[in-house]
């Protein structure tokens, strides 16, 4: 069973809504403008506030409802993690895009909402005064992930292997984000 959930969780990830909402709305794709990423961030500099909120509710979702389900049949807690992973990788690598996909920072958010909702809260709150104080998105999600790693540590440690994975590709989607950030030339909003 937590294969072919894994399985599914992945397929969830892999629906891109920033793709799939720019189509809808006859849009080009989001991944050949901006920043060339499929995410909410992005949406909102090319699409505008409404589809870059609809894209954040649909990648928070992916992540959340993977562990949500898990959590209903009794799966450990290592096992939610796990499984929301799965959307991650999804949203990270989809399958329905030719593994274009964007930065998994909303999925990695629904799938810590679903798991420890302190340590979600955390993240976003990091995000937050990150965000405020540079007005530079991938430096406020490369500050956020690993922040929620010590709370998880101490209060949900099964959790805690999934999560350092977890953390460890955020910063690896973001390699291009440090380069332009050590060069000085990353987008500010």
């Amino acid at each position: 069973m937590f294969w072919l959930l894994a399985i599914l969780a992945y397929l969830l990830g892999s629906l891109s809504f920033a793709i799939l909402l720019s189509r809808m709305t006859g849009l080009a794709d989001p991944r050949a403008s901006g920043s060339g990423n499929p995410g909410a961030t992005n949406m909102l500099r090319v699409a505008g506030k409404r589809l870059a909120i609809l894209t954040l509710i649909g990648d928070l979702f992916k992540g959340l409802l993977p562990v949500l389900i898990a959590a209903h049949l009794d799966f450990t807690v290592r096992d939610q993690a796990w499984l929301g992973l799965a959307a991650v990788i999804g949203h990270l690598y989809p399958i329905y895009f030719r593994f274009r996909g964007g930065k998994g920072v909303a999925t990695a958010a629904g799938m810590l909402l679903g798991l420890y909702p302190p340590a979600a809260l955390l993240a976003l709150g990091a995000w937050l005064l990150t965000f405020t104080l540079t007005r530079t998105s991938s430096l406020a999600a490369l500050t956020a992930a690993p922040l929620t790693l010590p709370l998880l540590a101490w209060q949900q440690p099964a959790a805690l292997l999934p999560m350092c994975v977890l953390s460890g590709l955020i910063v690896w989607r973001h390699r291009g984000n440090l380069r332009d950030l050590w060069a000085g030339r990353e987008r500010h909003f």
